[in-house]
């Protein structure tokens, strides 16, 4: 099992700090909360006051007078209705400021995670990153809406109790200070051992949501295959850890939070009797003291329960927000683009310039790529697999960066582009297309006001996805259930088509667009691609190299590198790799062999 490392006092206090910056924006607000929070608490240091009042003054001498008694009474009395509403203001108070900033740390988070780059989601399973946006959020809500209102409501009450028990009697107020030091050490041990507790449960949870992520990705591999036992056992050894972690919370929870503070509040109840029973032998002993005392010491021990059994959700939160903080900190950002701003893709001319590029830093996966696609024309990339088709097209869609070699667009670096300019002129359509949530039309115009519905319509036409449309139930508001599910692989590739078309632009990249389709719907995107390539430049990768025939130039590559270069009959006529792979695709096996040899 992977260990847990306790997080020490200055970390735990560098990420309180940082989710104490989000109550800026809520100072004014903050500062009318704590006003309510000073007239709740002085109205709970005034109620023993007048009781204890009452019977000093009134009940023990038998002096009954009504007058004085009503006045008493009815100031007691609106001093409770006046405290119930007044804390009732400030907790709604309080809440509202804990959600606001909740809700701006969600936003930030998820625009981060919007920024990353692609490899940081190479490295990090998806549940992991879904934990840390709902699971580790929610977390820290609990602490703002509880914790730190509790935490901030016990401060004000237990600094008035002290106050009133030394008006009180400050000799007594004294020993009752002895408390302090035992209640501080109860709660530094318990913030030392929880920490790495809590660490576990999130880091076990986050496995869970990973391990079902997968699951219900890979549903229908995991029913063909039979693999339901092993995913329920691998779940069940995940769960038997989250379960063990959570157990060792509950245990250190059970002994140092209520039973611990019981037994101190125990010994300061002892104390304080029996000061005023060896003060009896001495004189007589004011019976109201000895209930304000008695009151004071129970509300005393009010608030330290309630911001011990806090404190767990306080260390939760702490934890949650380290992890929140590690994502918002992380550096693995898309390709930064834009040094000029108003450049503009105009031709649509690529050139890789000796181009080496390597996911890990270690092993190289593309060596020195060079070559030029001209305006209008397509050139394709074929080859084995892992021999870097994808990621070339990777580097030309700035999904990853680059520091070795050039890519230039119109003879200006990719890297000058505006980020906006590159998602525009560049139209990518992959091997599985992905369609969202929602109907037909929104998949197609993928909520860019700019274009119309007939602008929609006619890209959909252009694609020949108009016909099978139409036919559908409500046509273009036809519903779209997640991820497409409903539609075939050739009619969600169409409308991938139709949203890439509708942009009109001048790059066109195809990456195995036609691996999943079937013949005929293969037939009409071939004629759909004619009529797009036209005017536009077209990297395509292809495994069926039948349908790269036509394309002006052909470029084979084999572990990295480009060992072919030529159209469909040069490449033939030269009897290499590309010659074998066309003749093993034809099953032209007797062929092959002859190549071979």
């Amino acid at each position: 099992m992977e260990k847990i490392q306790s997080m020490n006092g200055k970390e735990q206090r560098q990420v309180l700090f940082r989710l104490l910056s989000y109550t800026k924006p809520h100072s004014k607000t903050i500062i009318f909360a704590f006003c309510l929070l000073l007239l709740t608490t002085a109205g709970e240091i005034l109620g023993p006051i007048l009781v204890k009042i009452f019977i000093d003054d009134y009940l023990t001498p038998r002096n009954l007078l009504f007058k004085p008694l009503f006045v008493l009474g009815a100031a007691f009395l609106v001093l409770q209705i006046a405290n119930v509403l007044v804390s009732y203001f400030q907790l709604l108070t309080f809440q509202k400021i804990a959600l606001k900033i909740i809700q701006q740390l969600r936003i930030d988070v998820f625009s981060k995670v919007q920024a990353l780059g692609l490899k940081y989601f190479d490295k990090t399973p998806a549940g992991s990153i879904v934990s840390r946006v709902t699971n580790d959020t929610e977390a820290i809500k609990d602490m703002f809406v509880t914790v730190i209102v509790t935490f901030i409501q016990s401060f004000f009450l237990l600094t008035g109790i002290f106050v009133a028990m030394f008006i009180l009697n400050v000799k007594l107020a004294l020993f009752c200070i002895v408390i302090l030091p035992i209640i501080y050490m109860i709660m530094r041990t318990y913030r030392k051992y929880s920490s790495i507790f809590y660490q576990e449960v999130r880091e076990r949870l986050s496995e869970l949501n990973a391990k079902l992520s997968e699951s219900l990705q890979g549903m229908a591999i995991i029913q063909v295959f039979r693999q339901e036992q092993r995913l329920r056992k691998e779940f069940g050894e995940i769960n038997e850890k989250h379960y063990q972690a959570g157990m060792r919370n509950i245990k250190i929870d059970g002994l140092l939070l209520r039973p611990a503070i019981d037994l101190v509040y125990t010994l300061a109840l002892i104390i304080v009797l029996s000061f005023f029973g060896i003060t009896s032998f001495a004189g007589r002993i004011e019976i109201g003291v000895l209930y304000a005392f008695i009151n004071y010491l129970d509300r005393f021990f009010e608030p330290v329960n309630n911001m011990m059994m806090r404190l767990s959700l306080f260390q939760q939160a702490i934890v949650a927000g380290s992890r929140v903080f590690k994502l918002l900190d992380e550096e693995e950002l898309a390709p930064s683009q834009g040094r000029e701003s108003t450049l503009k893709i105009e031709d649509g001319e690529i050139e890789f310039r000796n181009v080496s590029f390597s996911y890990d830093g270690i092993r190289d996966v593309l060596k020195n790529i060079s070559f030029k696609a001209k305006p209008g024309e397509t050139v394709a990339l074929v080859g084995h697999t892992g021999s870097g088709k994808s990621s070339i097209i990777n580097l030309l869609m700035r999904f990853y960066e680059f520091e070795r070699g050039e890519i230039l667009i119109d003879g200006r670096s990719i890297k000058d582009y505006p980020e906006e300019e590159i998602r525009t002129k560049i139209g990518l359509v992959l091997q599985d297309p992905f369609l969202f949530f929602g109907n037909v039309k929104d998949n197609i115009r993928l909520y860019n006001k700019y274009l119309t519905d007939e602008q929609v319509i006619e890209a959909a036409r252009f694609v020949q996805a108009h016909t099978f449309i139409e036919k559908l139930e409500n046509g273009y508001e036809h519903e779209v259930v997640e991820r497409g599910a409903t539609f075939s692989s050739g009619q969600r590739q169409l409308i991938a088509f139709a949203r890439t078309i509708a942009t009109n632009p001048k790059i066109l990249v195809l990456d195995e667009a036609t691996a999943n389709i079937d013949t005929e719907t293969e037939e009409a995107i071939q004629t759909a691609l004619e009529k797009m390539r036209k005017g536009r430049t077209t990297i395509a990768i292809a495994h069926r190299l039948s349908t790269i025939q036509d394309a002006d130039l052909i470029l084979v590559l084999h572990q990295g590198e480009i060992v072919e270069r030529g159209t469909h009959q040069q490449l033939l006529a030269r009897r290499g790799l590309y010659h074998k792979m066309y003749l093993l695709q034809n099953g032209l096996v007797d062929h092959l062999e002859d190549a071979v040899n």
